[in-house]
This record gives structure tokens, C-alpha cells and sequence, in this order.
């Protein structure tokens, strides 16, 4: 069965100031505020960056609003630059993210919905609102059409998913077959919706109960009759119901993990309110699941949560195994040993005792669920297997050279050339291109292109925007003989349709050989691995068979010593211990393209944020 996609467009990171128009209570749970101005156009930063007019065409778009911090009467914004938004750390901006409920392009008029439940910033200021109020926003940065190749479509979400759900009624086909579950907190806070002829809309009421401590939402959807056909689900609302919905639909119905859309929008825990304003958050003292995850990061507290994930113990816990003895039988540990590291978790506040030797996650340790966490943390996770190398560093930083495998007994290679990790890895890998492919098919650098060649991770993701936006264009993807294994195997679920997949082929071949005769070659993101003269030496073997004015168009992430960055920090250090490498600064990687005999003939920003070199051999001129 083919994958069903949502097709991505990027938007160019902006800034925007916009004024309330009008505010008004769709319901007692629901405010609307709507939005407009002269930046929601195109317009002109003073700085001089020219900025595109606000689009938005994705049932679930989301902008990010930022707002004041208590006390403060501005906010801290983010700079806009040429390409990106630059975010000041000390302090972070305060900003959420909501979704676009409306946008009206020949009005000018944005209208977002803000939940009245608890205490929170956006909350707060979307009810004190009054028209002539100010507010900068930015994004969406991608939107995603409707999915293709379902034959109708799951949808469930408790309120803070209605704004989305509203809008996908909407604007959905008047054929189009959906079953709906909205779970509110009373009944009054029932919405007008679109009603469709194929579209049953179920509404689950809590009734008083504290939303996120029960969910009659979880329990609707495994009782939902599942219609024939290929079904596409797209999930939101509170983290542990959204992620056990998820677990039902792939475990018990069957639905591939690409067919469903998820999103936490929130999480259950404690909010510190402002001793002087009852009605606002203490920024200082709230701190988030995920920034409390983030703190843990000395010696023993990440490698205890490292070993609870490696055992299973999160997942076994949401799953209803509390017991000390239950979970140390199906971990497989002994149970004295785990009660220690139990405790220490529970010091940690990643679980919490309900009853003596019996444990339940707190909002933290459910973070620990979500499977991108886990697979960071996972020894044998893609990008966990990856991070052993860390334990390597002093022998890296002494030498300058990989300490991979004095730390693993194996170099990175030799991970990589295991069918299994590379499948895994590459998967991984795919889904992150769309958001670099569609601006790039979508820009003039394959302008005049008939042949292009792609050394990338992901390529079939490349070459399915590639040959679907140039009718013309015929694509050679080179990987090595385990890539090219897995392209093989996932071209005809990427690219269904057999015309244009034809135009794709895959070649078993290193970056190191020269490429087949082209108008153009792309290398994404290849060279972070290999040391500068390898690195030299494929840019020019890439280039050897250009045709006449033919390019390469190089994608290659670099370090900004000018904003320095922590998440770079640990890429590079990565890159060192695995590899003997790692990024590169603007300056050194000049310096490869001129070792390799080619010069720079422009350097095009696209997506969120994305470098294109087109380089030309320097005999070309």
C-alpha cells in the first residue's frame, strides 16, 4: 500500500507586527481574536530585507506569539536577518504556538483561537485583548495540504485541537469521507461546524473532570467502528492521549506510522503563578517538562535516565506495569538493582511512588515516551548509537582523530555499513528533506536542468519534489551499496506515481567516483563526515562530468562563530569523535571549494533557512 503524504511548502522566517481588530467569545472555553495589519502584505524590514506577504494554507499551520514578559511592557523578539530569524538567549523570547483558524488574504485578516483553561501567557493576554493592541507573530514556517492517497480520515483532539479541526471542516471536499472526535470540557462549549454528508463528528464531554486526568477521547477512538480502505489520522491534544492513540492505531489497526500526523500541544503539569497577578505565569519559576529534561544533564542523572530507556522502564510504566517486581521481570533486571535506580529517578522527579515499591511517570518522565527522546537516549538508537562516541572526547581532543572505536570496538563505519542501522538511519534521514526538496523544486536552481545527479541521505525524498515539479528532468541518485539497497526498497512508496519514478534511477556508487555526466550535481550535506581533503577531492570528482556551464549545487550546514550555538557545539564534537571532523566555518569551507579547483558563482538561501552553493569549475569562468 502506497504512503499517504501531505505535500510541504516552506515559508521564509518572519517577523511580523500586527494590531487586534476585534475580539469575540465563540464559546465560554473559546476566544477569538482576530488580526491585521500592514506586514501581513509584503513589506520592507528597516534593515532593508524585503519580506513576502503572509500565506497560509495548511488545516493546521501554527504561529509562533510572543509576548511580554511580566512586568515588561515590550517583548523580546527575535532579529530578523536576510534568510532567519536570530533568537537573543539571554533572555529567550515568551512565545506559543497557536494555530491559524482563519486567514482571509483579501481582508487582511488573521483569526486565532485561544483556549480559556488554567493559567498562561497567551491565555492571559488573548482575554485582556482590546482592539489597537500590539503583537508581533511569526510563521507558519511550513504548511502541509491535505493527504494524499487516504481513502478518509481519523481525527481526534480534545479543545486546544479545535481551532485546527474547525478549520480542516472547512475546508475540506464535499466528498470527503471522516470520522471526527472532539473531546470539550462541558457541553457548552459545543462550536458551530461545518457539517459534510461523509463526515461523522462525535463530541466527548469531560464533565467537570480535570482535563488530562482521564481521557474519554483515547477510549472513543479504540471504540470507533475502522471503515474499509486507507485510512490517514491526524491526532492532537494533550501528550499522554495523543500518545496512546497513536500506540492503538499502530499496534492494534494496523496504520503505518507515516499515515498518522501527530501533536502534544500540551502537557499536564504545575503552573507558579506571579504572586502580584494571579492570572500569569511566573516564568521564572515554571519550568517546563522539557526544559527540566534538558537540565539533566550531569554525569549520573542522564546516563540513569539512559539505562531506564535502554530497560524499557518508561514505556513498561505508561503502559500500566508499576511494580517493582512486574517491571523487573519484563525489563529483565534484577529487582533489587532496579528498585535503585527507581528511587534515584523518583529524586529526580522522572517518576513518582503511588504506593509503596509501585511507580508512575511524572510529566517529565513521560517525555521519555516520545520516540525521537528515546532514540537520542538508546544506546542502540539512531542517533543515540551515534552519541557513544562522546565517551571518546579526551581521546579526540589529545589526538584530533575519531576515538569511535577505541570507545565501541567498531569504527562509525563499520555501524553504518550494518543493513539494519543504515534502514533505520535513513529513514530517520527522509523524513527531514521535504523541508529542504520543496523549496529548492520549487526555486530556479534546477532551471534548464535535464540530468541531475544526488548524493544525499534521503534522496528519494529529493527526487520525488524534483521530478514532480520539472516535467523534463531525469534524476540519478549514487549511494552506497546499503543506501542504494533501502532507496530501492522505498522508491515505489515514496515516488507512487510510475511515470515519474521512472525518471529516477539509482546507481551504487560513492561520492569519492566521478559522477555520471550531468547538468548538475547536488551534495547535501555529505561532507561533515570526511576530513578536508576527502572533502576536496569528492567536490571535484562530483564536477569532473559536468556538461558545459554545468553545477554543483553544495548544501552543507556550517559553524557561525559569530552566534555561537550549542546544539552546533555538540554536532562538531560529534563529528570529531565519530568521524575526526565535523563542521566546518564559512572560512573552511571556502577553503575546500578552492582545494577542489571550483569557485562559487552564488550562494542561495532557501527554505527555513537552508545555503545552496552553486559552484562552477574555475576553467568554466
Amino acid at each position: 500500500m502506497p504512503k499517504t503524504s501531505r505535500r510541504l511548502t516552506v515559508h521564509p522566517p518572519t517577523l511580523r507586527e500586527v494590531e487586534v481588530v476585534r475580539t469575540v467569545d465563540i464559546t465560554p472555553g473559546m476566544r477569538r481574536v482576530t488580526l491585521s495589519g500592514e506586514q501581513l502584505r509584503t513589506f520592507t524590514t528597516a534593515d532593508g530585507f524585503a519580506r513576502p506577504a503572509f500565506e497560509s494554507s495548511g488545516f493546521d499551520d501554527d504561529l509562533g506569539i510572543y509576548f511580554p514578559y511580566p512586568g515588561q511592557r515590550d517583548p523580546v523578539l527575535p532579529v530578523q536577518g536576510e534568510a532567519k530569524l536570530i533568537v537573543p538567549r539571554n533572555p529567550r523570547p515568551l512565545s506559543r504556538a497557536y494555530t491559524v483558524r482563519r486567514w482571509d488574504p483579501e481582508a487582511g485578516e488573521l483569526d486565532v483561537d485561544f483556549v480559556k483553561h488554567g493559567v498562561g501567557a497567551g491565555t492571559t493576554w488573548a482575554y485582556r485583548a482590546q482592539p489597537g493592541d500590539r503583537i508581533h507573530l511569526s510563521g507558519p514556517s511550513t504548511s502541509k495540504a491535505f493527504p494524499a492517497g487516504a481513502d478518509w480520515l481519523l481525527v481526534a483532539g480534545d479543545d486546544t485541537a479545535l481551532p485546527a479541526i474547525g478549520r480542516l471542516l472547512d475546508e475540506l471536499p464535499p466528498d470527503a469521507r471522516a470520522q471526527v472526535f472532539i473531546e470539550i470540557a462541558e457541553d457548552a462549549h459545543r462550536q458551530e461546524l461545518r457539517e459534510l454528508p461523509g463526515v461523522d463528528v462525535t463530541w466527548l464531554v469531560r464533565r467537570g473532570v480535570t482535563a488530562g486526568t482521564v481521557s474519554p477521547l483515547t477510549e472513543a477512538v479504540r471504540g470507533a467502528e475502522w471503515w474499509s480502505g486507507q485510512a490517514f489520522a491526524w491526532l492532537a491534544g494533550e501528550h499522554t492521549a495523543v500518545r496512546d492513540i497513536r500506540r492503538h492505531l499502530v499496534e492494534d489497526r494496523g496504520v503505518p506510522k507515516e499515515d498518522i500526523d501527530f501533536a502534544g500541544y500540551w502537557r499536564r503539569s504545575e503552573v507558579v503563578v506571579l504572586e502580584t497577578d494571579g492570572a500569569v505565569p511566573d516564568p521564572e519559576r515554571t519550568v517546563t517538562p522539557f526544559q527540566k529534561l534538558h537540565d539533566l544533564t550531569e554525569l549520573v542523572a542522564p546516563i540513569a535516565i539512559r539505562t531506564a530507556v535502554e530497560l524499557g522502564v518508561p514505556d513498561l510504566i505508561s503502559r500500566g506495569v508499576t511494580s517493582v517486581t512486574e517491571l523487573a521481570a519484563k525489563a529483565g533486571a534484577d529487582e533489587r538493582a532496579l528498585g535503585k535506580l527507581l528511587r534515584y529517578l523518583h529524586a529526580l522527579d522522572v517518576v513518582t511512588e503511588t504506593e509503596p515499591c509501585h511507580y508512575a511517570l511524572t510529566p517529565i518522565g513521560d517525555v521519555l515516551t516520545l520516540e525521537f527522546i528515546a532514540d537520542r537516549l538508546h544506546s542502540a538508537g539512531v542517533v543515540g548509537r551515534e552519541m557513544l562516541g562522546i565517551h571518546g572526547l579526551t581521546e579526540s581532543v589529545r589526538t584530533g582523530r575519531p576515538a569511535y572505536a577505541s570507545v565501541t570496538g567498531q569504527t562509525f563505519a563499520d555501524v553504518r555499513a550494518e543493513q539494519d542501522y543504515e534502514d533505520r538511519h535513513l529513514e530517520r534521514l527522509a523524513k527531514f528533506q521535504p523541508a529542504l526538496a520543496e523549496p529548492i523544486a520549487t526555486s530556479d536552481l534546477l532551471a534548464g536542468v535535464q540530468h541531475l545527479v544526488i548524493h544525499s541521505g534521503g534522496a528519494g525524498a529529493h527526487a520525488r519534489e524534483y521530478v514532480a515539479a520539472h516535467e523534463s528532468l531525469r534524476v540519478t541518485i549514487c549511494a552506497l551499496p546499503a543506501q542504494a539497497d533501502w532507496l530501492r526498497r522505498d522508491l515505489p512508496a515514496t515516488i507512487p506515481d510510475e511515470r515519474q519514478r521512472t525518471r529516477v534511477s539509482v546507481l551504487e556508487q560513492s561520492v569519492f567516483e566521478p559522477s555520471p555526466a550531468a547538468d548538475a550535481v547536488l551534495i547535501s550535506r555529505a561532507f561533515k563526515t570526511l576530513p578536508d581533503a576527502d572533502a576536496a577531492h569528492a567536490l571535484r570528482r562530483a564536477a569532473e562530468n559536468l556538461a558545459p556551464g554545468g553545477r554543483v549545487l553544495l548544501i552543507e550546514e556550517v559553524f557561525d562563530i559569530d552566534d555561537l550555538d550549542e546544539h552546533d557545539g555538540e554536532e562538531d564534537l560529534i563529528g570529531l569523535v565519530c568521524h575526526g571532523s565535523g563542521l566546518r566555518t564559512a572560512a573552511e569551507l571556502d577553503a575546500v571549494i578552492a582545494r577542489a579547483g571550483l569557485t562559487r558563482r552564488s550562494a542561495q538561501t532557501v527554505g527555513l533557512g537552508a545555503t545552496v552553493h552553486e559552484l562552477l569549475r574555475s576553467t568554466a569562468g
